[in-house]
């Protein structure tokens, strides 16, 4: 009898450490990525729009939230200055792959690692030296670009100027960093060519209700009537308080991203961003099964969306012109 009983103890023992065992490799197999988001929180981040479409892109191609992947999130608040010591705090938990936007997230990732491999959706990294070409980066930076250089602001300018043609000074919202970048040269550039004068509307080194409100105050005082809102995400954090202040001030507004114009905002001329993601999730699946992203070229989208929001346009009466609406790929009524 006890030697049956031992016997059985020996067995349950065995099948105990067996599936200890299995849980311990199956937590050192699985792979774990970090995503930033400049200014989101990160409660509702996994059910985000964009970020649904980078999980499920990865889900698709056998990287599965909480069975094979651990998916870190993390938010900068909107604060520029505290990016970088996000960043390495980032880079100190050693994750497989990082995902984040925009330059000052990706700069502050770039110094803090050269091994760990990072994909963002940025601007344009060849100008700002964190690449050395979007075919073969060269670096551990690969992404998707939002930027299709200098005919870019120039399209959104003469868009802008189309709605709002006596339009006594046209103002360009953005971040400190952003206006010294190669991005805000680009923009003056365009401006420059086009003959139409431009003013940069400060918001400092934060994206946050109070800096929008004391931006849009110092518009109305320089009687500025004509906005163009820079590609910085940040911006899609605030959507409400940017909206509602640009309608209130009567300003016409013209928008980087798709979510301004569906929430309240005049006018966007955009590159598909749920396309972006999507890519960028891809693009994660090949670094997780051992890509290097010096090799992986980044993706340039091509086509552009013209989305225009009558809505707001009978807000701050301003009627659109019938040929622009004729040629908008989407109008909000």
């Amino acid at each position: 009898m006890r030697r049956r009983e031992f016997i059985a103890g020996t067995v349950v023992t065995a099948l105990v450490l067996s599936k200890q065992a299995r849980a311990q490799t199956d937590r050192s197999t699985r792979k774990r990525i970090a995503i930033i988001s400049p200014a989101r929180p990160v409660e509702g981040l996994k059910s985000q729009p964009y970020f649904r479409s980078l999980l499920d892109e990865l889900s698709r191609r056998g990287f599965v939230d909480g069975e094979n992947l651990i998916v870190d999130l993390y938010s900068g608040g909107g604060y520029t200055g505290r990016y970088a010591d996000l960043a390495r705090a980032v880079v100190d938990t050693n994750p497989d792959a990082v995902f984040t936007s925009g330059y000052p997230m990706v700069s502050g990732l770039k110094a803090a690692t050269t091994t760990i491999p990072i994909v963002a959706t940025i601007d344009d990294p060849v100008s700002e030296g964190l690449a050395s070409s979007l075919a073969r980066p060269g670096t551990n930076l690969t992404g998707v670009t939002v930027d299709a250089g200098l005919e870019l602001y120039g399209k959104r300018l003469a868009l802008l100027v189309e709605v709002r043609p006596n339009a006594s000074a046209v103002g360009y919202l953005s971040s400190s960093e952003n206006w010294r970048r190669p991005t805000g040269a680009a923009l003056r550039k365009a401006a420059q060519q086009a003959g139409i004068p431009i003013m940069h509307v400060d918001l400092g080194n934060s994206f946050n209700e109070a800096t929008y409100s004391a931006a849009f105050t110092w518009m109305q005082n320089v009687r500025i009537d004509a906005l163009l809102v820079s590609d910085e995400a940040d911006h899609n954090a605030n959507v409400k308080a940017l909206t509602t202040l640009a309608a209130s001030a009567r300003i016409a507004t013209m928008y980087p991203f798709r979510d301004l114009a569906i929430g309240g905002g005049l006018m966007a001329y955009c590159i598909d961003l749920l396309d972006a993601f999507r890519y960028a999730g891809g693009q994660i699946v090949e670094i997780l099964r051992g890509e290097n992203p010096a090799e992986i070229p980044f993706y340039q989208p091509t086509k552009f969306q013209l989305i225009v929001n009558t809505k707001a346009a009978e807000q701050i009466g301003l009627e659109i012109p019938p040929s622009l609406l004729v040629r908008a790929d989407e109008v909000i009524e």
